[in-house]
């Protein structure tokens, strides 16, 4: 990795209603997808394979049909030798408008990139009727240009893509935070096991409102239901372990670049006690902060069986 600073800083309010425009380039294999999906998971709007001559009318119309967009990652791929001088040419128009815009380019070695188009069983897309190599070597002649010009390149032969993800990451820091975006959803066991599940909990050690009359036709969302399943022996202690177990894996997410996490709470019918608890969680991680007050979590709850008959 080549001409890395500390970060880039993208709070520019200098430029035209804070327009940042960051394009994606470098070799076929070295990363680029997994560049775009750290930068989209960031909170970037991200384009792929946008011709540069349609970039211009591209980024009008994100702005248009979203003012609050700010910054924009575009994915260039080699198409013809004349990529380097049409993309040189916009950045000069952006620039002139007042819109500030950076290159990252990915690169890696001749053997690791055979190595990984072998590995998937795909044609270069510049290989046409010759060789692997051939196609390797006729991208790297057009895309020169465009890496001579990059702010910053990344050599990705040894990088997992945790590390590309670290790599990224550090460079262009989300614009709000790096949290975890956390989803707390209950569930009744009998309509089966959510599938999107990171984590599930069985609240069916507690007792059952269903059983208690004046209980039974109200929901995990009531006070009466709240009090009753959050007053049971355990109930509290359950929720403080769980509470724990998020608190323990969430650095490890973060680390290998998982940025989502969906907690999935059950109960018989997913309608008393995994509603309940599930309001629970969801409360106390939206009241835990970091060292500045901030946030910890991103927190969402949501009850996917509630209203089953």
């Amino acid at each position: 990795m080549t001409e890395h600073p500390d970060t880039v800083s993208t709070d520019d309010t200098d430029a035209v209603g804070g327009l940042i425009v960051l394009f994606v380039a470098g070799m076929s294999g070295a990363g680029r997808s997994t560049a775009a999906n750290v930068l989209e998971d960031d909170g970037w709007y991200v384009a792929d394979n946008v011709p540069p001559t349609l970039i211009s009318t591209m980024i009008e119309m994100v702005r248009e049909s979203d003012p609050a967009i700010s910054r924009l990652a575009m994915v260039i791929r080699a198409s013809d030798e004349a990529i380097g001088s049409q993309l040189d040419d916009v950045r000069k128009t952006l620039e002139a408008s007042g819109a500030r815009t950076m290159i990252l380019f990915l690169d890696a070695s001749e053997q690791v990139l055979v190595r990984r188009f072998e590995q998937v069983r795909r044609r270069h897309p510049l290989q046409g009727r010759e060789t692997l190599v051939d196609g390797i070597a006729r991208e790297r002649v057009i895309l020169a240009p465009i890496k001579n010009a990059a702010d910053l390149v990344v050599e990705t032969s040894a990088l997992t893509a945790a590390k590309l993800r670290e790599v990224v990451e550090g460079v262009y820091p989300d614009e709000a935070d790096n949290r975890l975006s956390v989803a707390v959803q209950s569930f009744g066991f009998k309509y089966g096991l959510p599938i999107d599940s990171d984590l599930v909990a069985d609240a069916r050690f507690l007792p059952n409102p269903h059983w208690v009359p004046e209980l039974r036709e109200q929901t995990g969302r009531d006070g009466p239901v709240r009090d009753y399943v959050l007053g049971q022996d355990g109930a509290g202690r359950f929720v403080d372990l769980y509470l724990e177990l998020v608190g323990l894996v969430t650095p490890g997410y973060l680390r290998e670049g998982k940025r989502y996490m969906t907690i999935s709470i059950g109960c018989t019918g997913g309608k008393h006690r995994s509603v309940a608890i599930s309001e629970a969680i969801g409360a106390r991680l939206r009241a835990l902060t970091d060292g500045g007050g901030a946030a910890r979590y991103d927190v969402r709850v949501m009850h996917r069986d509630l209203g089953r008959e």
